[in-house]
């Protein structure tokens, strides 16, 4: 008698649970916010990217109303067939008017705007350069292109020179690729160190802003405004900029800012833009209600920026390695997966949700807390979370 085919999957997903790495999928019933009910339990909620708090904002679901009742609510097509809304289109002439930028291009996620973007770019005798640490949807951009990869290690500069200068007048074309801010360890890239190798190499820079944009920076732009304050030339060192709709700005979808032949390009040749339905005129429609918010109420990143700041000295002052944070994602690494797990587990006991990351989001031996700061924390909230983690950064939470 035959087995099935998919006779090896319970040995797997049993493996899994020994080494303390399977996820399980929860269930949340309640908008994102500074608590949020999951799996029939209220908690407040450490675990989401709404670092703005405009998830829930009625200025943004209102926006997305009148969307759905002028525009209905599927798009029906790929942009380039019929499916991209007058909403579409004034989303990117705002985006690039935000970002100083000629164009931009709206995507399903942030995800299809990287593995889309990087393939357009490089290929067969290209080379591609990229941070240890980059994003998932970077690396798989980059496996995809065909090009010839290289990855330096987290946050050296001077490796990625020395592999700029080794590769030399070997390649067509050279695309650098690094995240502004890195997700797990909320540390900053050096932006003007590999601004400056761009320059001096003639190669492209692609810098993805997903955790920076509307955080970072004098108008919210991320961290290349950020860092361009003291460094005016990283801005058009920077040849296009990724950034995502989904995470401060509290919609959905992804986009790519840059050059209009660059952007007309991508619209020709990113495979995830070119044979992926539109999104829903909706999406666009809230995403530039939340670009306005950005823009007209500053003190929501201020505020956040003070409060993770504060948040960082108190942690690190309690012994806790928060693996060089310098934002508003704090992480605590604890080492192993299933101790992180224990961990997230008492704290959701006592009605915290703080996700514990493991491999192969981390690195094996990294696994960590992850707080993501809100904007929408109270500091009553904050407090809390300083008492049950205590000085004990290696032994069980103090509850």
């Amino acid at each position: 008698m035959l087995s099935s085919p998919l006779h090896w999957l319970p040995e797997q997903l049993d493996r899994l649970d020994r080494d303390g790495l399977r996820r399980r999928l929860a269930e949340r019933a309640s908008p994102q916010g500074a608590e949020v009910m999951i799996d029939g339990q209220r908690l407040v909620n450490f675990g989401a990217n709404d670092y703005l708090g405009l998830a829930a904002d009625p200025r943004l679901g209102d926006a997305a109303i009148a969307a759905i009742a002028s525009a209905g609510w599927g798009s029906g097509a790929s942009p380039l067939v019929s499916g991209r809304s007058s909403e579409h289109a004034q989303l990117e002439v705002e985006l690039a008017r935000w970002e100083g930028t000629e164009a931009a291009l709206l995507f399903p996620s942030g995800f299809a705007a990287n593995a889309g973007t990087i393939p357009s770019l490089v290929g067969r005798g290209d080379a591609l350069y990229a941070d240890a640490k980059n994003h998932a949807s970077l690396i798989d951009g980059a496996r995809l292109s065909k090009a010839e990869r290289w990855v330096y290690p987290h946050n050296d500069w001077r490796a990625l020179a020395m592999r700029l200068e080794e590769g030399k007048g070997q390649y067509r074309r050279r695309l650098i690729v690094t995240d502004s801010l890195f997700s797990m360890d909320g540390d900053f890239a050096p932006l003007v160190e590999i601004g400056q190798l761009a320059e001096e190499y003639n190669a492209m820079l692609m810098v993805d802003e997903a955790h920076a944009t509307g955080v970072w920076g004098p108008t919210g732009r991320g961290i290349v405004e950020h860092l361009a304050a003291e460094a005016p030339a990283l801005e058009r060192q920077v040849t296009l900029r990724v950034g995502t709709l989904s995470k401060a700005l509290g919609a959905s979808g992804g986009f790519v800012c840059g050059p209009q032949m660059l952007i007309d390009w991508l619209a020709n040749k990113a495979r995830t833009y070119v044979y992926s339905t539109a999104a829903e005129a909706a999406s666009p429609a809230a995403g530039l209600a939340a670009i306005r918010v950005v823009e007209k109420e500053p003190e929501r990143r201020t505020q956040l920026l003070e409060r993770s700041r504060s948040l960082r000295e108190t942690l690190a002052g309690q012994g806790w390695d928060l693996a060089g944070s310098t934002s508003q994602i704090v992480p605590m690494v604890i080492g192993s997966a299933e101790q992180t797990m224990k961990l997230a587990t008492q704290l959701r006991e006592a009605g915290l949700f703080v996700p514990g990351i493991r491999p192969p989001t981390v690195a094996k031996g990294q696994a960590r807390l992850r707080v993501s700061l809100s904007y929408l924390h109270s500091a009553e909230a904050i407090e809390r979370l300083v008492l049950l983690l205590g000085d004990r950064p290696t032994r069980q939470v103090g509850l």
